[in-house]
């Protein structure tokens, strides 16, 4: 009987989730900054790896936390991994947490009536600011992976952001590839998402420039008539 979901559940999980995205945003923030402290501080920087684990581990806790609580106010018990399976891969890999974003600007505008870009612009933006961060992540786990592995060609964290930025864009040149299982891995997800990012943004700028050309071809016979 406790595990059927009663009356007020949804309203319940619902208000959870509005009251938790921006600070679980913020701390995703946080995790990056305390994984990018402990990736590019150099082995003997004390206290300041010390403070970046803490960081990472404190924050990972948090989102340990949320899920646990997401879980027991969905009333939907282990079919919650199922339903919500994007908090269940954030939480296992914490450095997709970017992939949120859209979910962070949904939970704001529901404070708005009115959202403050059009549709178009709103996916560019999302693609923009995921591309940003997730490369960003994906640069750090590489480097981390990459660095010290044999026959390695991304040597120095500007190696592995300029292999991130071949990669997001589907461009790669070749010049730096990632030689290790981890590294390799990160990459393939890293390639997916590329495709989509890209695929979003110039999808949504070509429905933009047919939206602004059929306008002005309505207008012309209308002004001339």
């Amino acid at each position: 009987m406790s595990d059927q979901p009663t009356d007020s559940t949804p309203l319940r999980f619902s208000r959870w989730e509005q009251r938790t995205e921006v600070p679980l945003f913020v701390a995703s923030l946080v995790f990056l900054i305390g994984y990018a402290g402990r990736v590019l501080a150099p082995h003997d920087a004390q206290p300041w790896r010390g403070i970046a684990l803490l960081l990472v581990c404190c924050t990972w806790l948090f989102f340990a936390v949320d899920y646990v609580v997401r879980i027991r106010l969905s009333g939907q018990g282990l079919r919650f991994l199922r339903t919500h399976w994007l908090d269940t891969v954030v939480l296992v890999l914490p450095l997709l947490r970017p992939l949120r974003l859209i979910r962070l600007y949904t939970a704001l505008q529901r404070r708005r009536e009115q959202p403050r870009l059009s549709l178009y612009a709103r996916v560019i933006a999302y693609a923009g600011m995921t591309a940003l961060l997730l490369g960003f992540s994906a640069a750090l786990a590489v480097y981390h992976q990459e660095r010290d592995a044999p026959g390695t060609t991304i040597r120095t964290f500007g190696d592995s952001v300029w292999w991130a930025c071949e990669t997001l864009t589907t461009v790669g040149y070749g010049d730096a590839v990632p030689v290790t299982a981890g590294g390799r891995t990160v990459a393939a997800g890293l390639m997916v998402c590329g495709l989509a990012l890209l695929g979003a943004v110039t999808g949504s700028f070509s429905s933009w420039l047919v939206q602004v050309f059929t306008r002005e071809d309505e207008k012309g016979p209308t002004q001339s008539g």
